[in-house]
């Protein structure tokens, strides 16, 4: 079971914020004393923050979700919903944050550093914070913001003063043990050790803390062993110590070999920007296990030619303790040197110099994006996006203030600029999750119309006033209409359906009266037969 983690990656939802209420005060004789509904609470914060007393990110291997709590909806009687708690998460010193694209947010390399990494959603406003002398009685209230959500990527690098490389078996684990309280595991097989050790080692008034770290082997910083697991810890290491095993009997090993392996390996980690090489830093020798006669002999064959290379060379036995004396003395000397030299460097940062954002900056972009029935305008912005987000699109009087707002960033205006005209499709938000809307421009002035170009009015090229042809073919139109009625009105005189001039209307028809001469030639005809 895993009891060191270094890397893990958190699933992070912070409290969403409380929507506005909307609410008017009604008492006796008092119906409509005006609006009296509250705020919303803001939603509770995500943040990290940089404990001393945390050494690995274990808890949040076995739990990576983690979220806040929300905020409380606004009530009447001018009562605002209670703020989300914002949640505290505890990193290791020397936890670097990145983002799902590797880009990293903060080094927690220093205690207390805190870190908003998932801020909570902004409390909507209730109607009585909307009221003004031109809306007295708002019937509509802002909604809650979301948190944030997503990933980010944790990474631990150990924080030591001094760290020990060396490779495997060479009694990095025995030397740590021996000099400090530490107590890591210590066996005779390799890779002995799978997670860093730290401990704190004393010398006089000095006092600096001691990694030890997995082996290491030919290959490492490609990957081979442990190696990557290894070298991420050597980072932030003021002082190198090599560990050389003087008692090994592993066919074709040797101090020497062992040594510029190491060397080669270390040369070939890049290390962040803004920090020294490895092979830069300080670096020290210990030949281990001279309690060995055969390994005594050995130590002291090789210290002239490591002194040779510059190296200070130590001869200790992690048994016997001997020589730990006045190497950890001499690691102390070095850990003070590189601790001057950081807090010169410190001295020499520049101020950090916060400008505030101009004034004529709306905070949004336009873009122009092509589709298959015409341009499409998306509007992208921290203001307008949450402003979205804030607006209960079920109600007219909240749409029209999202409009009044857009309008007075200036929106409407960069939408004219790019060439929107009314009806085109703009999307405000990215993605699929942004809102469209059919563009229709509100208008303060009949000028806002003239979208022609400098120097030009489309208007003068429009005009309602008929022409002479028009008019006589509207005159001759009614003529002939006339003239077609009395024509109709003539073919039904013919007919009887109507009484000539003198003639009484009878009121039968010419049916009628043909159906009553039919009997009487019938009856004369029977009569002549007779």
């Amino acid at each position: 079971m895993a009891t060191f983690v270094d890397h893990v990656t958190l699933h992070l939802r912070a409290g969403n914020g409380g929507d506005g209420c909307v609410s008017v005060k009604r008492e006796k004789f008092k119906p409509l004393a005006g609006p009296d509904g509250g705020n919303g609470g803001s939603g509770g914060d995500l943040v990290l923050v940089a404990d001393p007393q945390t050494t690995t990110l274990l808890g949040y291997h076995r739990s990576p979700h983690r979220t806040s709590d929300n905020g409380g909806p606004g009530m009447g009687d001018h009562r605002n919903g209670h703020n989300g708690e914002m949640r505290e998460l505890m990193v290791p010193l020397g936890t670097v944050v990145k983002d799902v694209d590797g880009n990293e947010l903060m080094d927690m390399n220093e205690p207390g550093l805190r870190l908003i990494v998932a801020p909570g959603g902004q409390g909507g406003l209730g109607n009585a914070a909307l009221a003004s002398l031109k809306r007295k009685a708002p019937g509509f209230a802002l909604l809650g913001t979301h948190g944030w959500e997503g990933d980010v990527y944790l990474e631990l690098k150990t924080v030591a003063d001094v760290a020990l490389v060396g490779y495997p078996s060479a009694g990095k684990s025995s030397l740590i043990a021996a000099m400090s309280a530490a107590r890591p595991k210590i066996a005779d097989y390799p890779f002995t050790t799978l997670q860093p050790n730290l401990g704190v080692v004393q010398a006089g008034e000095t006092r600096y803390t001691m990694a030890d770290v997995p082996g290491l082997i030919e290959g490492a910083s490609e990957g081979k062993g442990l190696g990557l697991e290894f070298l991420r810890h050597v980072e932030r290491c003021t002082a190198l110590l090599h560990v050389l095993d003087c008692a090994t009997l592993d066919p074709g090993r040797d101090p020497i070999s062992d040594l510029d392996i190491i060397l080669g390996e270390l040369a070939a980690y890049p290390v962040p920007e803004g920090q020294k090489p490895l092979l830069e830093r300080p670096q020290l020798i210990a030949l281990n296990k001279i309690d060995v006669p055969e390994a005594r002999e050995l130590a002291e064959f090789l210290r002239p030619d490591l002194e040779a290379r510059g190296y200070r060379v130590f001869e200790i036995s992690t048994v016997t303790h001997e020589g730990l004396k006045q190497l950890n003395y001499a690691l102390a000397e070095t850990v003070e040197a590189g601790r001057a030299e950081v807090a010169a460097a410190e001295a020499r940062k520049p101020r950090i110099v916060l400008r505030p954002v101009a004034v004529d900056d709306g905070g949004f972009v336009i873009k122009v994006e092509g589709g298959t029935f015409g341009n499409t305008y998306r509007i992208l912005g921290t203001k307008p996006e949450r402003w979205v987000q804030q607006t209960n699109f079920t109600n007219d009087e909240a749409v029209g203030f999202l409009a009044d707002r857009l309008a007075k960033l200036g929106v409407e205006n960069e939408l004219f600029r790019v060439g929107a005209v009314a009806g085109s499709t703009v999307i405000i938000g990215p993605g699929n999750s942004g809102v469209v809307f059919d563009w229709e421009p509100t208008l303060t002035s009949t000028a806002e119309l003239i979208t022609a170009p400098r120097g030009t009015d489309t208007r003068l090229d429009e005009s309602t006033r008929r022409t002479s042809n028009q008019r006589r073919e509207e005159y001759f139109g009614r003529m002939d209409a006339k003239a077609a009625a009395r024509a109709e009105l003539i073919r039904e005189r013919e007919a009887g359906l109507w009484p000539s001039d003198g003639e009484e209307f009878s009121g039968k028809s010419a049916s009628d009266s043909s159906d009553a001469s039919v009997p009487a030639a019938a009856n004369s005809q029977e009569g002549d037969s007779e």
